[in-house]
């Protein structure tokens, strides 16, 4: 596994003490595993997600990925209704390994409050998490 220091944590993001992020996108959010998740599940085989409508409070469960390693549960950070799904994911889960910002988001939601972004972690807080792990 890379280290922390060579792992990928845009500053535009906030993240989750589960290792989700979610970013805003033109009045919506997206949301997907970090670098650091997706580096500890390994090479990913599979991505359940909800269907569009579902609504979820932050710290529900949304979802989970499965690796050739194990399966992780998928934990929503904000209070949201789904708007959309990734439909690359059905067909190449392993773009969240190869692109977790970009190509590898997992879900577009509408908040029900856009002011929990602000509970979430920055970059600084959450690599400071991450550095306690080690």
């Amino acid at each position: 596994m890379k280290p922390i220091s060579e792992m990928n944590f845009p500053e535009t993001l906030r993240y989750s003490n589960e290792h989700e992020w979610i970013t805003t996108e033109n009045g919506t959010f997206l949301v997907g595993i970090s670098d650091y998740a997706q580096e500890q599940l390994g090479d990913i085989v599979f991505v359940e997600l909800p269907e569009v409508g579902a609504t979820f409070s932050a710290g529900d469960e949304f979802g989970t990925v499965e690796s050739v390693k194990a399966a992780s549960e998928l934990y929503m950070p904000i209070d949201c209704t789904v708007l959309k799904v990734n439909p690359a994911l059905e067909d190449a889960p392993e773009i969240v390994n190869t692109n977790p910002y970009t190509d590898g988001w997992m879900l577009e939601v509408k908040p029900k409050d856009p002011a929990q972004l602000d509970t979430l972690l920055t970059v600084a807080q959450y690599m400071a998490m991450l550095k306690e792990k080690e």
